[in-house]
C-alpha cells in the first residue's frame, strides 16, 4: 500500500473511533502513532478530525467531567489532574468543572465520606478524621471542603 493510502485508511479508522465516543487530541495522537504513522501524518489527520468536529476538546472535557463526577464519584482535583494529563487547556478544564452544581458537589463529598465512615475501624476520633481525610483526598476532593464536612460531623 502507498503511504497516502495508509493515511486515508488511518483517517477513516480514527473517524470511526471518534464517532463512537469522545476522544481528545492526545488520545487520538497516541493511537495514530501506535499505528506507525509519522508525526506529519498524525498532525494532518488531527487537523481534519478537528475541522470535521470529530474531535472537540470542549465537548470532551465536559463529557469527562460529567462521567467521572457521576459514575466514578471523583472530586474536582482528581478530574482536573486527569484532564491536564491529557493536555486539555486549563481554560477548558475550568469551564467544564464549573458545570458541576456546587450544592450537588458538596452533597456528593459528604455522602462519600459518610459512606466510607461505615467501613472504617479507628482507635479514636483523631484516627477516624485522618482516615476520612486521606480517603476524601484520594477521591480528589478539596482539603478545605473535607475539613468543613469533617468539622460538621462532630
Amino acid at each position: 500500500m502507498t503511504e497516502n493510502n495508509l493515511t486515508t485508511i488511518a483517517a477513516k479508522k480514527a473517524m470511526d473511533l471518534c464517532s463512537k465516543r469522545e476522544y481528545c487530541v492526545s488520545e487520538i495522537s497516541n493511537k495514530l502513532r501506535s499505528w506507525s504513522l509519522s508525526e506529519k501524518e498524525t498532525e494532518k489527520i488531527i487537523r481534519v478530525l478537528i475541522r470535521e468536529n470529530f474531535i472537540n476538546e470542549r465537548r470532551y472535557s465536559e463529557a469527562f467531567v460529567k462521567d467521572k463526577f457521576n459514575h466514578n464519584k471523583w472530586g474536582k482535583v482528581k478530574i482536573a489532574s486527569h484532564l491536564r494529563a491529557k493536555s486539555i487547556p486549563d481554560e477548558l478544564i475550568r469551564e467544564a468543572l464549573e458545570s458541576v452544581d456546587e450544592e450537588q458537589y458538596r452533597k456528593r463529598v459528604k455522602d462519600t465520606v459518610l459512606q466510607h465512615r461505615k467501613s472504617i475501624k479507628a482507635k479514636n476520633q483523631f484516627d477516624l478524621r485522618g482516615k476520612l481525610l486521606r480517603y476524601g483526598l484520594s477521591k480528589g476532593f478539596e482539603s478545605s471542603l473535607l475539613y468543613d464536612i469533617l468539622n460538621d460531623m462532630e
